[in-house]
């Protein structure tokens, strides 16, 4: 069996990386994990799965600590550090904290915040290239020091390498950095890349843009996806009362929750929709925005924050509810991004709500493809929608889901390894 090394940091690339990791080998290829520690319990906190340890060949480089690594500090030091911000923010605006700290991560995080860990991954890589035969390599960002990391072995070794972009570099719409500093960064991109066989990215858009920067280029859009193992069967007890389920962090001044609460809230006045039929439920870090959206159009009672559960409970959410929420992007730059929720939604099996956006854009594209929910941009057509959803749930006790099973397959990480297998044994027979 052929061997890749994968150098990524998990507790960003998950569940990407652990999905690829689980189905190379059904294809002829036996993954080797570099990435920083992942620690215990790694799965509550949105890293790995708690058993991809014993099931992989991962290569952790103890000695280096990311700041992810804070909560495992001594309680002692936390609280310092706890005194500390709640000094800062009493004292400094949030505005002027704000511009500071992004002044300073525009000099200190310079290609990124885990720029640390280079010469720990360099030090373990060496060590394995050095005594074992490595076919090919995929480095994931971000963080982009795993491409650093790559470049570096590229020279050295000569192993093809794939560089796999979950969020583009220089080119995401996100860029949060001075234009002079995206000068200095994008020749880094393009010195960094300019090793690289081929790169992939998750959509058609972001894809373009790649071919746009890196004209001599490769590049390939592969999705993100599901692990086909929870993938429900259908054979589920929903929940009793109509239940709208979204689940994840929302994110302040790109998502907009409002539209679906006022929706609710019109239905609901006129008594179109039994206030006491129907709950809304959020599972994820909880949301003061929200939270006072909520209580502004007087839901308290129905639309609820549970806060933070593990993965494996938030698959029994999303399975026993009637819909699955996915707000979507509300800026127009990002039509090429998907969130990775909305495969988890399609593994899940039951009707997606999608709210917010503008319509034409890559999330619209997979629901219909998949005929896997509805689309709606406008609060009137979140009323639509909501109404006919509702209806059909008093009518036959539960919402059907009319998802097309043969194409959500094709968004499984079984699918997603073999088109990555398709790039790598091209580039290990090129040699």
């Amino acid at each position: 069996m052929k061997k890749v090394l994968i150098i990524a940091d998990l507790f960003h690339a998950s569940p990407r990386i652990p999905g690829l990791a689980k189905y190379l080998p059904e294809f002829g290829w036996q993954p080797i994990i570099l990435t920083t520690p992942i620690g215990e319990k790694s799965d509550s906190r949105f890293g790995p799965p708690d058993d991809f340890r014993k099931n992989n060949r991962v290569i952790e480089t103890y000695g280096y600590h990311s700041r992810k690594d804070v909560e495992l500090r001594p309680k002692k030091r936390l609280k310092k550090y706890g005194y500390i911000r709640t000094l800062l923010r009493n004292v400094v605006p949030f505005s002027v904290r704000k511009f500071l700290y992004r002044r300073y991560s525009e000099i200190v995080h310079y290609p990124d915040a885990e720029k640390g860990w280079k010469p720990f991954a360099v030090k373990a890589g060496d060590e394995l290239l050095q005594n074992e035969d490595i076919d090919a390599m995929i480095s994931s960002s971000s963080p982009v020091t795993t491409h650093i990391v790559a470049h570096e072995f590229k020279d050295k070794y000569n192993v093809p390498w794939v560089a796999d972009f979950r969020d583009l570099w220089t080119q995401n719409h996100n860029y949060p950095y001075s234009k002079l500093r995206k000068v200095f960064e994008k020749r880094l991109e393009l010195k960094t890349l300019s090793t690289a066989d081929a790169l992939v990215t998750l959509s058609s858009p972001a894809a373009e843009k790649l071919r746009m920067l890196h004209k001599e280029k490769r590049v390939y859009t592969i999705t993100n996806g599901f692990d086909p193992d929870i993938m429900s069967d259908g054979k589920v007890n929903l929940t009793s009362i109509f239940t709208i389920t979204y689940t994840g962090q929302i994110y302040s001044g790109k998502q907009d929750p409002s539209k679906i609460l006022i929706a609710l809230k019109n239905l609901i006045s006129p008594g179109a929709i039994d206030p006491n039929h129907v709950e809304v439920r959020f599972y994820g870090p909880e949301n003061g925005l929200l939270q006072k959206e909520i209580e502004k159009y007087g839901l308290s009672n129905i639309v609820k924050q549970y806060g933070t559960i593990s993965r494996k409970t938030s698959f029994e959410k999303q399975r026993e509810s009637q819909l699955l929420l996915l707000l979507n992007w509300e800026d127009p730059r990002e039509k090429g991004v998907y969130t990775g929720k909305i495969f988890e939604y399609l593994a899940a099996q039951r009707p997606i709500l999608v709210t917010g956006g503008f319509g034409n854009d890559v999330v619209k594209e997979l629901l219909d493809e998949t005929n896997s929910g509805v689309y709606c941009s406008t609060v009137e057509e979140i009323k639509n929608a909501l109404t006919d959803f509702y209806m059909e749930y008093k009518l036959k006790g539960r919402v059907k889901c009319k998802g097309n099973v043969e194409n959500i397959n094709k968004y499984s990480y079984r699918e997603i390894a073999r088109k990555f297998t398709g790039i790598l044994d091209n580039l290990a027979e090129r040699g």
